[in-house]
């Protein structure tokens, strides 16, 4: 039997290959679980699911499982979608892992700043008030609630907007000549490497004795104002042309504070959108 540290990444998806492809460099044993199995990456062992469905799936192994990192995401962005996703998909995993007397060290969920509702552009950390008012917001934290309800020690993880190759919708927007509301809203946000670099440096910290706190924000280090983004961006693709379309946001204008991850030894690799977007835009994605 591996003396190396175990995991099921469930939801190995873009985020979930990222951490992966690191702690198969550890030396970890990795499940991942998706329906489509065939995209995992090479060393990952596959269980292929619909979290959807309550049966466990044959391929959920028997032995003991050191780690769990829920990261599935919502099929559609629809209330029933995030139901799906967050609230049936994560009970079932539950009752999995107590079906098979499994008692991981630790289930890591990946959550979202949309717990927060503040509009003040005040800083948020960890213990700021979550009183969403969209229905996203409130199912991500049901969800949380769920998790650290449940039979298992666990952390939750509020990723702000994630961005990176494949995520380039307003890097396409700001090509397409859209321009920011002339208003004040900050942003946050984070790179999807840094998402990943982040999530394996809690895995790690962890399993070297460090006990983790409930939970952490995501994000880089510069909440920034949405126009000044924009208006670096269109600076930097040399776009003169403007559209009719204004780049909104959802909900609310915060900043939120990454000091908590920072203190266990947590560091970007991108602080910011300008270095993030920059190797983007370098790239070519």
């Amino acid at each position: 039997m591996s003396t190396h540290p175990s995991i099921i990444i469930v939801g190995c998806g873009d985020i979930g290959s990222r951490v992966a492809k690191r702690l198969l460099a550890e030396q970890w044993t990795v499940y991942g679980l998706r329906q489509t199995i065939d995209q995992l990456p090479t060393g990952v062992i596959p269980i292929q699911a619909d979290l959807t469905q309550a049966q466990c799936p044959s391929q959920w192994p028997d032995q003991a499982i050191d780690y769990v990192l829920y990261s599935a995401a919502a099929k559609q962005h629809t209330e029933s979608g995030y139901q799906a996703a967050y609230l049936t998909g994560l009970q079932h995993v539950c009752q999995w892992l107590t079906a098979h007397q499994q008692q991981p060290k630790r289930l890591l969920f990946t959550s979202s700043t949309a717990v927060y509702a503040q509009q003040d552009h005040q800083w948020l950390d960890e213990d700021s008030p979550t009183e969403p008012t969209r229905w996203s917001g409130k199912i991500m934290l049901q969800a949380e609630q769920l998790v650290l309800n449940s039979p298992f020690a666990a952390t939750c993880i509020r990723l702000a907007g994630i961005y990176g190759p494949g995520r380039q919708r307003l890097i396409q927007q700001v090509q397409q000549g859209a321009t920011a509301a002339p208003t004040q809203v900050f942003t946050n946000r984070i790179h999807a490497e840094d998402a990943a670099q982040l999530i394996t440096h809690l895995l790690k910290t962890q399993h070297a004795g460090t006990t983790l706190a409930h939970c952490y924000l995501g994000v880089d280090n510069a909440p920034s104002e949405l126009v000044e983004v924009i208006n670096w961006l269109r600076q930097q693709l040399q776009i003169n042309r403007q559209s009719s379309e204004l780049i909104l946001r959802r909900a609310g204008s915060k900043r939120c504070s990454n000091a908590r991850a920072r203190a266990l030894g947590w560091q970007p690799i991108y602080p910011s959108y300008q270095e993030g977007y920059s190797a983007l835009l370098k790239a070519g994605n």
